[in-house]
């Protein structure tokens, strides 16, 4: 990938520096020369070492605090904070006069979604969310292929995200309850939901299935969904994280064919392993992980198209270097978009206490 230098940098700031931070957002920073990764966030020690390892000449600061005390020399943060900080420290920085990234999900209620919409269009800064999987390979390969005519009219939507994890990996995960951002539905869900929504439009739930099957769980490891979508399609989702043997990824039903995909996007393993954004073999899936496309006995391979995380700053970069607010220009992610996920959520919850 060839890219111009350009002639300002969006001076850039990464808060939190777990999963989120040294996988997702420093690593595509990093590797798009119209942003400068100049401040990472972390209160470890450990990871304050392998930030400054990793990026020579990136200031490491202990919190959100300290990246506020050094507003002045930025223009934008990222939050890949855990969920209940999401809504306190984007209305700091928007306060600040930042433009701000939030990581999934966007707060932990749709009301403090909101108040951040209205806090950021008063105060003229561009907010948006970081919905990376809306550059899933498959998830690209899925959207043209539903522009085409290959499946007829579509009738049922099946997506999942499931993980062998039997042991809660991350202490803020392990003590969180639902108002925290907790649980698998504020984690994995935020995605699927956000998926079925931007491909089916506005949706309800009919159906939730909220359980919590690990011994330390405090609120949910294993979810399933049912949406009834205003454009008549109805979308199963279904997120696990104790589960042995995975199904599909994703398995759409229509009039005059099906599709199934088998797998995970390769975008955040390549980089867990150490690759780069920029390298020639990022985002692309083995031939053998294609998708099957047509009917039972007359199948036929569906290559699944390159991921693109990198996607999401180069439209973030075009935004704000076009005038921010003022620009034309779309957003990568409306907030909006992540404030129904937030209801959906809500109503799910809702839903289930209420025995639906």
């Amino acid at each position: 990938m060839t890219w111009t230098e350009p002639e300002h940098r969006i001076r850039t700031a990464v808060v939190g520096y777990g999963l989120s931070g040294s996988v997702f957002h420093a690593p595509l920073i990093a590797a798009d020369p119209r942003y400068a990764l100049d401040v990472i966030a972390t209160s470890d020690a450990g990871r304050q070492a392998a930030a400054t390892q990793r990026y020579t000449g990136t200031k490491t600061v202990p919190d959100g605090d300290a990246v506020l005390a050094l507003a002045s020399d930025l223009d934008l943060v990222v939050l890949g904070t855990p969920p209940a900080t999401h809504f306190p420290l984007a209305k700091a920085a928007l306060e600040a006069g930042l433009d701000v990234v939030v990581d999934k999900p966007f707060a932990v209620r749709s009301a403090e979604g909101q108040e951040l919409i209205a806090l950021a269009e008063r105060l003229g800064r561009v907010l948006t969310v970081f919905q990376n999987r809306r550059w899933d390979g498959d998830f690209l390969t899925v959207r043209k292929l539903l522009a085409g005519e290959a499946l007829g009219s579509v009738t049922r939507f099946e997506s999942s995200f499931e993980r062998w994890s039997p042991d809660i990996s991350k202490a803020w995960k392990a003590s969180a309850t639902a108002a925290d951002g907790g649980g698998v539905l504020f984690d994995l869900g935020t995605h699927l939901i956000d998926q079925a929504l931007l491909l089916f439009g506005p949706a309800a739930v009919a159906h939730a299935e909220l359980q919590a099957r690990r011994p330390h769980e405090k609120v949910d490891d294993d979810v399933f969904l049912v949406l009834n979508h205003d454009s008549g399609v109805t979308s199963h989702l279904s997120m696990n994280m104790l589960c042995a043997q995975q199904g599909p990824r994703f398995r759409i039903l229509g009039a005059t064919g099906a599709f199934t995909k088998h797998g995970i996007d390769p975008q955040e393993p390549y980089i867990v392993a150490g690759g780069s954004p920029l390298d020639t073999e990022y985002g692309i899936e083995a031939p053998e992980w294609a998708g099957s496309l047509g009917r039972d006995g007359h199948l036929d391979p569906l290559p699944t198209e390159r991921g693109a995380y990198p996607e999401f700053y180069r439209l973030l970069a075009a935004k704000i270097d076009d005038g921010g607010t003022a620009s034309a220009l779309p957003l990568p992610v409306d907030p909006a978009d992540a404030v129904e996920v937030l209801k959906i959520i809500e109503s799910a919850r809702a839903s289930e206490t209420a025995g639906s």
